[in-house]
């Protein structure tokens, strides 16, 4: 492998544009942008030329098939299955943003073929890169008699977050491509939720766990391990509540979508008696806002207490997890983020939405791989 790794983006969308391509640029020491593909050849050719890229693609396979790779970005919607399989095929470590794939069987193939090729396979969970989530990692440990964890996310419109930024509109894409992938996400969609469900479950699955609250599960399972139950589930595309036992802690998840106001809110909180740990995330379409680590205490008995506030870094959590990708790449390492911890994400996401749909608690043993 070249001493630079040579990636090729694959989607070139609002993440790609707000986050991946000006990092992998900051990061000319360890990254080179050998390529770009989207489906709509305008907006992949103007961004080739913004950054300097020589070779643009408007289907993935043939930029595998060209070469002159090393790793490929998955930063398309829908599944990332099959790009990530084939690429890992043809020897290319692989980042894909979260989700990974819409079902366990796609995300266990993923995994094989990555193993197979013994190539690097990462997915974008990127708050657990943030620098106040590692502080908190290394202070929960300590934390005794954890009894409950609060977590709050008020979702808000992303739009207004990135109006000042010369985005790069989408061009027009082939009609038929378009059909052709939203039938296959269908056909999958069938396989996870039934083909009875409705159209609100389906959205829900796909949409608000898959795409939204695979960071809050993601962030749970860093921070406690696997979760032993889903105590109870309700999801639709407006808002979810979700219980999960994790050993002895109860943890309660809320969700709300709340378009009418641009003004992300989102909240860990882990409550033992004598002790409080509470994480406050930005908005993730604020780069280098940093999240706050705020810790409460006091002397029991008595009515001292206090709280203190941790501003940990001004890194951006989505520039450190391309480093760790870059790492990884050139050490051999497994990512903290790794192909079998998405695979656990999209089992748990999987759990939930059956906890949902049956009306009853879902026991995680067999549902999520060791």
């Amino acid at each position: 492998m070249a001493e630079r790794i040579r990636v090729g983006v694959v989607g070139c969308g609002l993440i790609a544009q707000v986050m991946h391509l000006p990092y992998l640029t900051e990061l000319e020491d360890r990254y080179e942008i050998a390529a770009l593909c989207d489906l709509s050849e305008p907006l992949a050719t103007e961004l080739a030329r913004r950054y300097g890229v020589a070779r643009t693609h408007a289907r993935w396979q043939e930029m595998i098939r060209a070469g002159g790779l090393d790793a490929v970005l998955i930063l398309t919607s829908g599944s990332h299955a099959p790009v990530a399989i084939e690429a890992a095929r043809a020897g290319l470590h692989v980042f894909t943003e979260k989700p990974m794939c819409l079902s366990v069987a796609e995300a266990e193939a993923m995994v094989a073929a990555a193993a197979e090729a013994d190539v690097r396979l990462m997915v974008g969970t990127m708050k657990r890169y943030d620098p106040a989530y590692e502080r908190l990692a290394e202070l929960l440990p300590a934390v005794e008699d954890l009894r409950l964890v609060r977590v709050t996310t008020l979702e808000s419109p992303w739009a207004p977050y990135v109006a000042h930024l010369p985005l790069v509109p989408p061009g027009a894409v082939p009609t038929d491509v378009v059909a052709a992938l939203r039938a296959s996400e269908e056909e999958i969609l069938d396989g996870v939720v039934g083909a009875d469900a409705s159209q609100d479950d389906r959205d829900g699955y796909r949409f608000i766990l898959l795409d939204n609250l695979v960071h809050e599960l993601n962030a749970l399972r860093g921070l406690l391990g696997e979760p032993s139950r889903v105590l109870h589930a309700d999801v639709s595309p407006r808002r979810a509540s979700i219980n999960l036992a994790f050993g002895a802690a109860d943890v309660h998840l809320s969700w709300v979508d709340l378009p009418g106001i641009a003004r992300y809110s989102q909240e860990l909180a882990f409550y033992a008696p004598d002790e409080r740990l509470t994480l406050t995330l930005p908005s993730p379409f604020l780069p280098s806002e940093p999240s706050r680590l705020t810790r409460e205490g006091g002397l029991p008995g008595t009515p001292h207490s206090w709280e203190t506030v941790e501003t940990v870094g001004y890194d951006e959590a989505f520039k450190r997890e391309l480093v760790e990708f870059a790492d990884c790449v050139s050490s051999g390492r497994t990512p903290r983020t790794s192909g079998e911890d998405g695979l656990r994400d999209v089992a748990l996401c999987t759990a939930i939405i059956r906890a949902h749909l049956d009306g009853t608690p879902v026991e995680l043993a067999a549902e999520v791989p060791a």
